[in-house]
């Protein structure tokens, strides 16, 4: 139930900045940012999709990553260009609690489908002779499903609760998008259900999709460094080099803006943060998985090409 703020209807939305030459800036930079992010993530969908030699289960999931990136760029950007230039930077109750809901859909699904990327990397790398058998069409599709599916009940769990929620003081989120946190400060209720609800199941699915990765990786690394000839090893840590570091990026950013005390808190910090996982990485990851890939490259050419 949300008393005061649900007779006007809305939040209002801090944003960025209140200059008028610095909102323009803002504006045309992201804007910029949000139609590269969707070009570049649609073509590396359009170059799996069109290309038969990038029909494998790796490709297949970069594509679904990249749609993913989409995703969650369309959650947030948007309404943010919007609320940058507009007079009255306001989002509706239901809206913002609904924005709240796809952007934790869209995180925790593509920390699954990264978890997923590490997995496929280990079995590719450290048990190539099964590896057919063991990461087939049925599989990768199952990989697929449980991580939407486990995205769709985290956000749930996590959105639903804030239904029960009164908001009777101050209505401004001093932020650029409705994140559960700034949801949750906003509430004069008792919230440490909600609190612990959030860190409970983020911990389990956090925890889960970190030990996978990580594991994956100590495998990976240790078996690359057996490999006696240099070219070898170089060749086989190229395959996995930009799936670890779009990883880093994603855990090291969310870790700092979800996990950390609050007496750290700062609102300049959690829009810089929460820019580079939820804009910035979306807009980096095909740039970091196509530098060093001939595969793509060439793809894209044959679609610039076309």
């Amino acid at each position: 139930m949300v008393r005061n703020q649900s007779e006007e209807g809305f939040f209002y939305l801090l944003g960025l900045s209140n200059d008028l030459q610095l909102q323009i800036l803002l504006f045309i930079q992201f804007l910029l940012i949000y139609l590269l992010t969707v070009v570049a993530n649609g073509m590396i969908m359009l170059a799996v999709k069109s290309n038969p030699s990038l029909q494998n289960p790796m490709y297949f999931f970069l594509s679904h990553l990249s749609f993913l990136d989409i995703c969650y760029s369309s959650v947030t950007l948007p309404k943010m260009l919007e609320t940058t230039i507009a007079k009255h930077k306001t989002i509706s109750i239901n809206g913002c609690f609904a924005q709240s809901f796809f952007i934790l859909l869209s995180a925790s699904t593509e920390i699954s489908i990264l978890s997923s990327m590490a997995y496929d990397r280990y079995c590719a790398i450290c048990k190539p002779l099964h590896y057919m058998n063991i990461v087939n069409i049925a599989f990768i599709w199952k990989l697929v499903a449980s991580s939407w599916t486990i995205g769709f009940f985290y956000s749930l769990v996590n959105t639903v609760p804030l239904l029960r929620l009164e908001f009777c003081g101050s209505n401004v989120i001093q932020h650029f998008s409705c994140e559960l946190p700034s949801i949750i400060s906003l509430s004069c209720s008792d919230t440490s259900f909600n609190q612990m609800l959030f860190f409970m199941s983020a911990g389990i699915v956090g925890t889960a999709c970190f030990v996978l990765t990580m594991g994956s990786y100590v495998h990976i690394i240790s078996t690359i460094l057996r490999i006696s000839s240099r070219e070898g090893r170089q060749k086989a840590f190229s395959t996995c080099s930009s799936h670890l570091i779009v990883v880093i990026l994603f855990y090291v950013t969310g870790f700092f803006r979800y996990v950390r005390p609050s007496s750290t808190s700062s609102v300049i910090w959690d829009e810089i943060v929460s820019i580079q996982y939820s804009i910035l990485t979306p807009f980096l990851n095909p740039i970091i998985y196509s530098l060093q890939n001939k595969e793509l490259k060439a793809s894209f050419k044959k679609i610039l090409k076309w």
